[in-house]
């Protein structure tokens, strides 16, 4: 049996405000498996972010059920099922790259020995082994990036939500990263739910790209990307990279892409 680390059924949310409630999402089905890389593409406001804050419990859904592993996405959140990494890293300015790594697993109690020992596998993991003494406004953009990566890797969830971690990351460092996070991924065996705007961007990181309308965001369509494994700068120049943007263009703008190009 095929193991789901999110399973979404007619998942809504509705935030009410002064001027009556905004509806952000509608009957949502979204499964994800266990390992799967999945991404959520869409326009500004479509609910991507949402989506993410309900799957991570930091939001509850006002209607439709939803669960990670098989329980309810709180008790997910209570079992640290999941980690969770944002646009700004979000780094403490008074930790070292180490001590903002191993925060996490302070605050659940890992001895000293055992927790020293992860943050030095992660910082391998994430390429920063020579820096962990270093202070994040001694790091790059790119690099401080990293560290929360492995922040929210520390305590090995299997389950790892991104809400456009590269987005205000300059193109160079955005692709180095995002072959890096192919390969943290492949090795970690964790499932990444990924939100994007980039289209190039999701079609290179994922299994399946799922588009969303505008607001109130509903799932309008979910592609599979079938690429191979190996995610490098060769598959980037690939015919079948490019036509796989193509389609999920096509999917966001709901009309192909040449038409589109004609108005």
């Amino acid at each position: 049996m095929i193991e789901l680390a999110v399973n979404a059924r007619g998942v809504g949310k509705t935030f009410p405000t002064k001027d009556g409630d905004v509806v952000a999402l509608t009957e949502v089905e979204l499964t994800v498996e266990a390992g799967e890389f999945v991404s959520l593409i869409g326009p500004s406001g479509c609910g991507k972010s949402t989506l993410l804050r309900l799957i991570a419990d930091l939001d509850p859904a006002s209607t439709g059920t939803l669960e990670i592993f098989g329980k309810p996405a709180s008790q997910a959140r209570v079992d640290q099922d999941y980690g969770i990494a944002f646009q700004q890293a979000g780094l403490l300015p008074w930790r070292t790259v180490a001590g903002n790594i191993a925060l996490p697993l302070e605050l659940h109690g890992m001895a000293k020995p055992a927790r020293a020992a992860r943050v030095a596998e992660l910082a391998e993991l994430v390429g920063l082994t020579e820096f962990v003494d270093r202070y994040p406004d001694q790091l790059s953009g790119g690099m401080q990036q990293r560290v929360a990566i492995a922040r929210a890797l520390a305590e090995q969830p299997r389950l790892l939500l991104m809400d456009e971690p590269f987005g205000a990351l300059d193109e160079m460092t955005r692709e180095y990263l995002q072959g890096e996070l192919t390969r943290i991924a492949a090795e970690t065996g964790a499932a990444v739910v990924f939100v994007t705007h980039s289209i190039p961007e999701a079609v290179f990181l994922s299994d399946r790209v799922v588009v969303m309308s505008p607001r109130p965001g509903r799932i309008t369509e979910i592609l599979s990307t079938g690429l191979d494994d190996i995610r490098d700068e060769a598959l980037r120049e690939s015919p079948e990279y490019f036509e796989r943007v193509t389609a999920v263009r096509e999917a966001l703008h709901g009309i192909p892409v040449e038409r589109a190009n004609e108005r």
